[in-house]
């Protein structure tokens, strides 16, 4: 993948399928045929890119019209470039990422290979002494991954933030270039095609910008679960947040139940207690799409947000009569990456990020669900 550190040839902006597709595409918007192509002719105006000429435009009926096809052609080379940017961004910091696990797992596998020679040697001896320095390995290995992994996740985050945040601004204003291009293309019903063509590709481009997004917000989450400042919190309060929260999302067109209990403030991170209850309550509002969609079963959803107190502490339950999970997968529901839902419609870290958020806060987390008749999901959280 080329980085353009030089400036970028024609060919290296479009393949020649791609050229040939924007030659159509450009004579069905002109009144003549055009052609690009990097060799100049007697009609033809230049292509520039970072005020270089990559190319030649020709055919059309005037200079006027080859002109207005060529600022165009320039301004698609302009969102290429900023496309291939961002992916070869994304590349080299995923390959020094890589190459950084390999080198730690490589160090930890000598480090293994070193205490497992000792307990040979020193088993009769030291029986106890060895299964101490073992239980030590593992957890300087978990801990050493865990922390590779948040700094995979967090580096990979921050580095994708910058180029989505300027590819949706962009998307935006290409959707109001094509409201311009309305007004001023030649009338014909295959015009209004072309650009309704044109607007749906940049709104589904819009979409997956917002997707990318949202995972990576689900990535800075799941990489920093041990690493916050803990306050007081009102578990109630974060609660109807986040029903308040996912009602909105939904166009409030949910119906939630709530039912907090008298309960005692804890010792907590608000912000991810919050993304908790909001994705536990998020996947009880897609069971209840699902369902929906399905037609199975013609009673009214519903979602019910309950707290109380215990003598162990506190109880959060998310529970709807919703779709249910099937007991095929129930095991793999907290796998990190793991979603039962249509590709493209979930992280699959929900449940991961609420897994290692009770953990985190000493508490731990249970799941009931019988298919077809819904699901519920207990939090435990100590009063500490």
């Amino acid at each position: 993948m080329r980085n353009f550190e030089d400036d970028p040839t024609l060919s290296d902006l479009l393949s020649p399928e791609q050229l040939q597709r924007l030659n159509r595409t450009l004579s069905a918007l002109c009144r003549e045929p055009v052609d690009i192509s990097r060799e100049k002719q007697a009609d033809s105006v230049a292509l520039e890119f970072n005020l270089e000429t990559i190319g030649w435009l020709s055919g059309g009926s005037g200079e006027q019209e080859r002109l207005a096809a060529a600022d165009l052609v320039s301004f698609i080379m302009l969102f290429i470039a900023k496309y291939r940017l961002a992916a070869n961004l994304h590349h080299d910091t995923t390959e020094a990422s890589y190459a950084e696990l390999q080198k730690q797992n490589e160090a930890l596998k000598a480090s293994e290979a070193r205490y497992r020679a000792l307990s040979d040697q020193l088993q009769d001896q030291v029986d106890e002494q060895v299964a101490v320095i073992k239980q030590a390995q593992m957890d300087l290995y978990e801990s050493a991954r865990l922390r590779s992994v948040g700094q995979l996740a967090a580096g990979v985050a921050h580095e994708i933030n910058n180029p989505i945040g300027f590819i949706t601004s962009n998307m935006k204003v290409a959707g109001d270039y094509v409201e311009d291009l309305r007004q001023v293309v030649p009338p014909s019903d295959q015009n209004r095609e072309l650009l309704d063509d044109f607007r749906d590709l940049i709104s589904e481009s819009s979409d997956g910008a917002r997707r990318i997004a949202s995972i990576v917000s689900d990535l800075k989450t799941f990489s920093s679960i041990d690493q916050a400042d803990y306050t007081l919190c009102d578990i109630n309060e974060l609660l109807s947040s986040a029903v308040h929260l996912l009602q909105t999302d939904y166009g409030h067109s949910l119906k939630i139940l709530e039912k907090p209990g008298e309960l005692p403030k804890i010792s907590g991170h608000p912000s991810r207690l919050s993304q908790t209850f909001y994705n536990l309550l998020d996947n009880a509002a897609q069971a209840l799409r699902q369902k929906e969609q399905s037609g199975d079963d013609n009673r009214a959803g519903r979602i019910l947000a309950k707290t109380c107190a215990t003598d162990e502490g506190i109880q959060v339950v998310i529970q709807d009569n919703g779709c249910g999970i099937a007991e095929g997968i129930r095991e793999q529901v907290f796998d990190a990456f793991f979603t039962s839902r249509p590709v493209g419609s979930g992280t699959g870290l929900g449940l991961t990020v609420a897994r290692d958020t009770a953990r985190a806060h000493q508490g731990n987390i249970q799941i009931d669900s019988k298919e077809g008749a819904g699901t519920r999901v207990t939090l435990f959280l100590p009063v500490r």
